[in-house]
């Protein structure tokens, strides 16, 4: 087998406290574990520096966004650089007054800014006012190119919408990939949240089958209070994953504990794959124009 296929890829499945500082110390050290262990892509949960501060709305937490380039693509380039890895980063992008995104930034192994995604789909539920703090990105559903290959970088709330993913795998993507910041309501009932689990990587496992790609998911762990009061805050789920282009869960981390997970993925799986399924080429593009409107009622 072409060894130029395969790809260790490193998922870091984190739990955040309120010190920036410290959060990111813990990211560097977990991102050179991945690399001791032969990463050569690393992925961060969405919004790794700080604690999920979407629980509430508040204008004082504006301050901490920084733009990009900035402070936190200069200090993870400079790891990406010395590792000599390919890492995705999410951040709190300030990109003008008024106009703030959550995106994803991608590094390559020089250390220089490979390519950004600007979130597309922004939710707005009790404890993800997202909609208060991040514009809708605008930069539509394009591959990053990469010395790994293509990645499709999406973001957590985008993980539910089959149109990016398909978008992306379009656009030559050779990995979809997911940061994310998801977890249960403490009052849901335990079969409640448990569906809501299967559903997450149900939905992500069938973007894998649909178009033939991996997956990469990494979400955050750990318990967050809602500085409010207003609720008991959001127990992050975890289980962060890697499904390969048959929906195959290639490997999966816990729900609850901080974890760095080195997999092998094998890219060359997706022509194998796109051979036997052939959705794409039975694809009835002459019949899906209605994709383009809000319903058809």
């Amino acid at each position: 087998m072409n060894q130029q296929n395969l790809i260790k890829v490193g998922l870091v499945q984190q739990a955040n406290g309120a010190d920036v500082d410290q959060n990111i110390d813990q990211l560097i050290s977990n991102i050179r574990d991945c690399a001791d262990q032969g990463a050569k892509l690393v992925v961060l949960q969405e919004l790794h520096n700080s604690l999920y501060f979407c629980q509430t709305e508040d204008t004082d937490l504006f301050e901490l966004a920084e733009p990009i380039p900035g402070p936190s693509t200069q200090t993870f380039g400079k790891l990406a650089r010395e590792l000599g890895i390919v890492l995705v980063t999410s951040l709190f992008e300030k990109r003008a007054p008024g106009i703030y995104h959550n995106t994803a930034v991608v590094l390559e192994k020089t250390g220089d800014i490979a390519g950004l995604y600007r979130k597309m789909h922004i939710p707005d539920d009790p404890a993800y006012y997202e909609k208060f703090y991040f514009t809708p990105g605008d930069l539509g559903f394009q591959p990053i190119a990469t010395s790994v290959g293509k990645l499709g970088v999406l973001v957590c709330w985008d993980q539910w919408y089959p149109e990016a993913a398909r978008l992306m795998a379009m656009a030559g993507a050779d990995l979809l990939i997911y940061p994310t910041a998801i977890g249960w309501e403490s009052t849901d009932p335990e079969e409640e949240k448990q569906r809501q689990l299967q559903a997450w990587m149900i939905s992500q496992r069938g973007h894998a089958v649909a178009n033939g790609l991996p997956v990469i998911s990494v979400n955050r762990t750990g318990h967050e209070a809602d500085p409010s009061g207003h609720t008991n805050g959001i127990q992050f789920w975890g289980h962060s994953f890697v499904a390969g282009p048959q929906g195959e869960i290639i490997i999966e981390a816990s729900a609850d504990q901080e974890e760095n997970k080195v997999v092998e993925v094998n890219l060359r799986r997706s022509e194998d794959v796109r051979r036997i399924w052939p959705f794409f080429r039975d694809r009835r593009i002459d019949a899906f124009q209605g994709l383009t409107q809000r319903y058809l009622l």
